[in-house]
């Protein structure tokens, strides 16, 4: 098929593939700029982006900030100020401050789920920057276009729409995942009709990419034949050098098998998809002693939360995979080796043009 580019206003992508932006520090400068030198849209996550400073622990929100700033700097500067995006946790505390932030820093578009970002459109006003709700059914995409355009007069400059394949935290009922990916297909198009209403009403092209369980050339091309403008990939750049996880990260994704990815609960009361191991099984075992508080997601209070989500994830991107939570999607089983992002995103282009 015919590989339209990805225009989102006026940027465009020549292929029509984001990088989901995965935390904490899976993706940051170096995944980011490298998808985006590929051709693609590469995206940095925001959460705990800081982790790796001295002071984190004590002052973790000002860390974030700072680290957020430096990586949309380095990103720009690797791929000589090409697309780059942000995603940013509605969820996130400080998130205000988050937004701010990538906007000063000069970050082309925001992308922001786990909960609606009602307030998204008054954070950007007078900036630049293109703004991108996550949603995953047709009731969210239906009450966040509505609200902002009654009360900021304006709508997406584009739409994600993420299936309950994905990784990470899900916008789903753990037990009902299997019914709605059955019906994810008539998802896509009823949130692609609705998406049309504001087009026209605001005489702009809005695309509408699809996330979770986003593979190979074929699923691309699958979506794009729906009438999706692009998708978002996260879990099939991990395994790859430019990946900024640690190489034990990504030999996790290498040697999964299809029986080890399975749904877990997270402390903020959402499902999530993750690899089993040994940190898994005993989070299912009983709280897990919580020593120190980073105050990065609402709700999560200390005192009755499972686990504590940052220490999981900071332990699993720096390598203690047995101290830490594996957030994948649903076919982080399939990839079987360590690759570049430039064989991966000409892998998908060839796949693409066969379809």
């Amino acid at each position: 098929m015919n590989i339209n580019p990805l225009k989102i206003g006026n940027l465009s992508s020549r292929l029509p593939i984001i990088q989901g932006g995965m935390g904490v520090g899976v993706s940051l400068s170096g995944l980011a700029s490298a998808v985006t030198n590929a051709g693609g849209i590469g995206v940095i996550s925001s959460a705990q982006i800081g982790f790796r400073e001295d002071n984190f622990e004590d002052d973790s929100i000002n860390c974030n900030l700072r680290a957020l700033k430096n990586e949309i700097k380095l990103a720009k500067e690797k791929c000589n100020n090409g697309i780059l995006g942000v995603n940013i946790m509605v969820a996130t505390k400080g998130y205000a401050e988050y937004i701010k932030t990538a906007v000063d820093s000069g970050i082309d578009i925001i992308i922001s789920g786990a909960g609606l970002p009602t307030m998204l459109p008054k954070l950007v006003k007078d900036s630049r920057v293109k703004i991108a709700p996550i949603v995953s059914s047709l009731k969210a995409a239906k009450v966040i276009l509505k609200l902002w355009d009654k009360h900021d007069k304006t709508t997406a400059d584009m739409v994600v729409i993420e299936g309950p394949k994905a990784g990470g935290h899900l916008g789903f009922n753990a037990d009902n995942l299997d019914e709605e990916q059955s019906k994810f297909d008539e998802t896509i198009t009823s949130i692609i009709e609705e998406v049309k209403k504001y087009a026209l009403k605001y005489s702009k092209e809005i695309p509408v990419i699809v996330a979770g369980g986003v593979f190979d050339g074929n699923d691309i091309a699958k979506y794009l034949n729906l009438g999706a403008n692009g998708v978002q990939m996260a879990t099939r750049f991990v395994a790859t050098e430019e990946c900024d996880a640690s190489i034990e990260f990504k030999k996790a994704y290498i040697n999964a098998k299809k029986k080890d990815i399975s749904i877990v609960k997270s402390p903020v009361g959402m499902p999530g998809r993750a690899l089993l191991n040994p940190f898994v099984e005993r989070t299912k075992l009983g709280k897990i002693k919580i020593t120190k508080c980073f105050n990065c997601l609402t709700p999560c209070n200390p005192a009755d939360t499972p686990y504590c989500i940052t220490k999981a994830l900071i332990n699993a991107v720096n390598g203690n995979l047995n101290e830490g939570l594996i957030f994948c999607g649903e076919n982080a089983y399939k990839i079987d080796k360590l690759s570049t992002v430039k064989e991966i995103m000409d892998e998908l282009e060839a796949d693409l043009l066969k379809s």
